[in-house]
């Protein structure tokens, strides 16, 4: 659809540009002239720089019949016939000496204007002058010095072409967003006689819907807005995807007043599809009105957060743009188009490839979905990284807390501890550790969870049940850096390429007995992301660490180097305490999830000094699918990690 700006509107985007035009206004347009030895050049490069400045008083002017022309006049006129682009002057310069034929000479000038988007329109027009009586060259003004085609009363009006809107592809090259039919519920004032018993029964019957269908419904208008409204306007009081509408189309399509018109509109998959990774698509805001005048108009679709405001310039396309000549409507007030005298093209945006699966991110949303704290699940594919799925519960609007969250792992780092203890020859799974109730290391005791202890068990069942004080005994043969360096071979602290913001972990290092120690079972002053997890959890089940992908196209330019091969018998008796924590630890409740064994490690994580005050995780993997999932102040990671980690796993397995 073609858009026209007025003159006024854009001149409050552009004012800033051309202030200084207006200035000229006020010049006296007295005919002041050049000495004949400058000859005609010296007109017209004076003309050029007042055209540009706004200041012509130094210039001669006289019309085509040889009358004297003010040089006031000549700047009001300028301003007028350049209408919509006078707020961007263009650029103007001489283009070689001026030939003189006796008394007249004609010098060839280009005009180049930037039009929004950085849209270039050149063109090159002859500037005539005459040489009067006292020797001095005056230019002949006349509108089509500004452009060929302008008359005196016209004026340069923009039309704008949108660009269509390229989408974000999931791994199979589908758009992520789509055109789905919904339904329109609406409402007809004359065929409603009971006012509150209808909102009463359309509130009943919105807030049966699923909340990942459609957010609240807020109805509180909705009287008044009828009340104002025609008898036979529709007073639209919600839009639904189709199958929310179904939902509840028993209750409300036989509702006095109520209307059903259907609309296609491109939406994701679902509601809460990976919202706060993808972003949003809105129409232009104030703030982006007022940040981007030469971007974006009122109506421009704007990505907003996530990839769709990260990558917008590309996505968005470029406008096309038209410049056409508005002329007074003959005998009446106003003005009618004339002719076109620029086009550009809209040119379409490019999408942008990711590496999400639709099945998967389903399955993530459901699993979080009636979660009320915040909460993040994210998943990749070991074989290639591929990010599968990014999910987050309850938060701010954007927050992407499976990227970019900065909290203590937990338990679950136990699996880098174990790791560096294995690789060192510390410990092995069947050596014996013992589990008490307690350990003390500088003054400072460290407890299990419920305060519980096993004696003398081996190493492997300390892992599988989580003690911490098997491990802070244990973490003095890590030494001050020893977590650090294998972290950083488990892509932690890595600076990644993915095509989104991450926050890749900081790992405790060089700190105190007190400090190793609480860094060994995850507390400290080490933080991480859950994606950041969820790939230390790929590289054990891989053999080696790769960064994880999001982006494919445009491809990432320097991604992180792939890790070194991990110690083979380290990682083979890593996997064996991991599957122990699901057949015979802490996470028993997922050794019957269909399809192949499940690994992993729980985790609570304490984020202050009340050791009731706890962050609760799970991290693992099941087939070709690692995963981390992470719930602030969770509590018991079997109370809240655990499972939505298997209606995770069995929505997958659904699939």
């Amino acid at each position: 659809m073609l858009v026209s700006y007025p003159v006024g509107r854009r001149r409050s985007q552009l004012r800033p540009v051309f202030a200084a035009v207006t200035a000229a206004v006020l010049a006296a347009g007295a005919l002041a002239g050049c000495s004949a030895e400058d000859g005609p050049e010296h007109s017209v490069d004076a003309f050029l720089a007042g055209w540009r400045s706004g200041d012509l008083h130094t210039v001669g002017f006289i019309d085509a019949t040889g009358a004297r022309v003010p040089a006031a006049e000549v700047t009001k006129q300028i301003r007028a016939l350049c209408g919509e682009l006078v707020d961007t002057p263009p650029a103007v310069k001489r283009k070689g000496d001026a030939k003189v034929t006796a008394d007249t000479a004609t010098a060839q000038v280009e005009v180049v204007w930037t039009l929004p988007g950085q849209t270039r329109w050149a063109y090159d027009r002859p500037v005539r002058l005459k040489r009067g009586g006292d020797d001095q060259w005056q230019v002949i003004w006349e509108p089509t010095l500004v452009q060929e085609q302008l008359e005196e009363g016209d004026r340069l009006a923009l039309r704008r072409d949108a660009a269509r809107r390229a989408a974000v592809l999931d791994g199979a090259g589908a758009p992520i967003v789509a055109p789905r039919r919904v339904v329109r519920v609406g409402v007809q004032p004359g065929e409603v006689t009971d006012v509150p018993k209808l909102v009463r029964q359309l509130d009943a019957a919105f807030k049966a819907i699923r909340p990942a269908l459609v957010p609240p419904v807020d109805l509180s208008d909705l009287p008044k807005r009828l009340a104002e409204a025609e008898p036979t306007a529709l007073v639209e009081v919600v839009t639904l995807r189709e199958e929310a509408y179904r939902q509840i189309k028993p209750r409300i399509y036989d509702l006095p007043g109520t209307k059903f018109p259907t609309d296609t509109l491109d939406l994701a998959p679902t509601r809460e599809f990976a919202r706060a990774l993808l972003g949003s698509v809105d129409a232009a805001q104030a703030d982006d009105l007022k940040a981007h005048p030469d971007k974006y108009v009122a109506g421009d679709l704007v990505g907003h957060g996530g990839l769709q405001g990260r990558y917008d310039d590309r996505l968005r396309g470029v406008p096309g743009l038209t410049v056409v000549i508005e002329r007074p409507k003959p005998g009446e007030r106003g003005m009618t188009t004339g002719p076109e005298v620029f086009r550009s093209e809209p040119k379409a945006g490019q999408p942008l490839k990711t590496t999400l699966d639709v099945a998967t991110q389903n399955a993530a949303d459901a699993a979080l979905r009636g979660e009320k704290r915040r909460s993040a699940l994210v998943a990749l594919r070991i074989s290639d990284g591929a990010v599968l799925a990014a999910a987050n519960g309850p938060g701010p609007a954007g927050e992407n807390l499976a990227f970019t969250a900065q909290v203590p792992p937990g338990s679950t780092f136990k699996t880098v501890s174990a790791l560096a203890l294995l690789d060192r020859g510390a410990v092995t799974p069947q050596a014996t550790v013992a589990c008490p109730k307690t350990f003390v290391v500088d003054g400072r005791p460290f407890k299990n969870s419920d305060n519980f202890e096993l004696g003398a068990v081996p190493f492997s069942t300390d892992f599988a049940k989580s003690c911490n004080t098997a491990f802070t005994s244990l973490a003095p043969k890590l030494g001050p850096d020893g977590l650090a360096t294998t972290g950083r071979t488990l892509g932690l602290e890595a600076k990644w390429e993915l095509g989104a913001d991450v926050f890749t972990g900081k790992v405790s290092t060089g700190g105190s007995a007190t400090e190793q120690a609480a860094a060994a079972i995850g507390q400290g002053t080490t933080v991480v992301s859950p994606l950041a997890m969820a790939g230390a959890t790929a590289a054990v089940a891989r053999g080696h660490w790769e960064q994880p992908k999001l982006v494919l196209d445009p491809a990432a330019q320097q991604p992180a180097a792939a890790g070194p091969a991990l110690k083979a018998e380290s990682v083979a008796a890593l996997k064996t305490m991991l599957r122990a924590v699901v057949t015979a630890g802490t996470a028993k409740a997922l050794a019957d999830v269909p399809g192949e064994p499940v690994y992993g490690k729980t985790g609570t994580a304490e984020y202050d000094n009340n050791p009731a005050h706890t962050h609760a995780w799970f991290v693992g993997w099941q087939g070709d699918v690692a995963f981390a999932v992470f719930v602030e102040q969770g509590g018991s990671s079997t109370d809240s990690a655990v499972p939505i980690s298997e209606r995770f796993l069995r929505g997958i397995a659904a699939r």
